[in-house]
Formats: C-alpha cells, sequence, structure tokens
C-alpha cells in the first residue's frame, strides 16, 4: 500500500494534484488506516496515471470522468469530439492573435484596410495627426454602425482623393487645428468645400446615404468641434445655403451656377 506522496510520484504527479482530483471525484478518497493515513493500492496508481494521461493530452478535466468510464467505442468517440473542440479553440486563439497584432499597428483596430490606406494616404499628403486621428474616429463609427457600407464609402473617398481641390483642402490640415473663427483662411476652405459640394450635386452624389440621424449628429459635432474655424466654417456655408456636412441636407439652386474663386 502506498502513502499519498507515493502515489503521486508513481503517476508523476504532485501531492497536490491528487488531493484537487479527490476534491473533483476524478479518483476516489480512500479510508483511513489505523493510524490515522490514507493509503492507496495498485488500482488507484492505474487511475491516477491514467487521470495524468488525459489532462496532460488536453482533455478538459470536466470530460475526463466520462472518458474514464467510457467503453472503447465511446472512448474514440469522446476523444474525437474532444478533438474537434480543441481545433475551434486554436482557430478561435489564432485569430485573437491576428487581433492583437493589428492592434498593435494602431489604426487596424476595429478598421478595415481600405480605411487604414486611407488615412495613410493623408499622412502623405502631410496632414496634421490630430486630424488624422479624427477621422480615424470617425472611420471607427461609421464602420461599427453600417459595416455592409463601409467598403462603398471608403472606395468613393480613394476616388474623392484624386480631385484637386480635396487635395488642396487637406493642405491646410498640414499645420495645427486652432485656427481662430477670423482666421482667413477658413473662407478659403468654405470656397473650397462649396465647389466639392456643387460638384457632388451635380454628379447626383448626395442624397440617401445609409446613415441614421444619430450617427450624422456624432459626425458633425466631431468636426464643429475640432477649432472654432471649423464652427465657422459651417456658418459660412449654411450662410450660403448650405446645411450639413456629414449629409447635405439642403442645395441651394441659386449656389450652383455661381462663379467661385478658381482653385
Amino acid at each position: 500500500m502506498l502513502t499519498i506522496s507515493q502515489l503521486a510520484a508513481y503517476a508523476g504527479v504532485t501531492v497536490r494534484a491528487v488531493r484537487h482530483y479527490h476534491q473533483i471525484g476524478l479518483l476516489p478518497e480512500p479510508e483511513r488506516d489505523r493510524s490515522g493515513y490514507r493509503t492507496y493500492d495498485a488500482a488507484a496508481v492505474v487511475r491516477l496515471i491514467r487521470i495524468h494521461a488525459l489532462a496532460d493530452a488536453g482533455v478538459p478535466l470536466a470530460r475526463v470522468q466520462e472518458l474514464l468510464d467510457a467503453g472503447p467505442g465511446e472512448f474514440a468517440d469522446g476523444v474525437q469530439e474532444i478533438d474537434k473542440e480543441l481545433r475551434a479553440e486554436i482557430r478561435r486563439l489564432q485569430g485573437t492573435r491576428k487581433r492583437l497584432a493589428r492592434l498593435a499597428a494602431g489604426e487596424h483596430l476595429a478598421l478595415p484596410q481600405g480605411v487604414v490606406d486611407y488615412l495613410d494616404r493623408l499622412r502623405g499628403l502631410g496632414v496634421e495627426e490630430r486630424y488624422i486621428e479624427m477621422e480615424r474616429d470617425a472611420w471607427i463609427l461609421i464602420a461599427a454602425q453600417v459595416p455592409h457600407l463601409i467598403d462603398d464609402v471608403i472606395a468613393k473617398k480613394h476616388e474623392q482623393l484624386d480631385d484637386p481641390d480635396l487635395v488642396k483642402l487637406y493642405s491646410f490640415l498640414r499645420g495645427p487645428l486652432d485656427w481662430s473663427a477670423d482666421d482667413p483662411r477658413v473662407v478659403e476652405v468654405a470656397d473650397l468645400v462649396e465647389r466639392l459640394m456643387i460638384r457632388a450635386v451635380e454628379a447626383g452624389e448626395v442624397g440617401a446615404d445609409g446613415f441614421d440621424d444619430q450617427l450624422v449628429d456624432l459626425l458633425d459635432s466631431t468636426m464643429v468641434q475640432s477649432s472654432p474655424g471649423a464652427e465657422r466654417l459651417l456658418a459660412i456655408l449654411e450662410e450660403r445655403g448650405w446645411r450639413g456636412w456629414t449629409r447635405i441636407e439642403r442645395v441651394p439652386a441659386d449656389r450652383l451656377n455661381t462663379e467661385l474663386p478658381p482653385s
């Protein structure tokens, strides 16, 4: 007969592990002998070795009992089922690792590759990093709220970035965004934005956008809060009859043929 220490040594486990197996019912706990010690026989050694082998192979302890008590056919089926679950868990963990690797890259968090590429194009134009962060946050909102639209929306943005007026607009964002409301650049930007709006109207690119009103309000408020100059910019556009930033809500017909300062 063996003591608990000897039993553990035979099976290659710790005494603590043996006691844990007692607690969860995997290994029957023998009665104490006359000296007050628990002693174990060969059957306990064999069972403990089988428990350790299954656990060491990756079988969850909650499933060990059913395999210990199973016949050959049931044992094989049980092992296959556990293997299937482990393979699914491996795929899940691999996916988690990929997401963590993308998280380390910054913009990849919650953003598709097309948006990351767009933000990199803005960096290539020298756009202030604070503005890029603002755009990134806006794209995160869009990707979360309308994931089915994000690919089409960002593809259109990539096309628009080939427009000289839009490139010039971004050129104003190469420095700090702390413009005051009376900064003369605000009017220049308003002229550029209006030209882009007119072009969008003429191309039939305004109207239903798939965004709900709350999302539009969130995106607009982010833009307005970026600087005093941004609030003044929207005020100038509204004076000219335009309303909205993310979504053009009012199209002033009398402005469509207006001669604006050339780019």
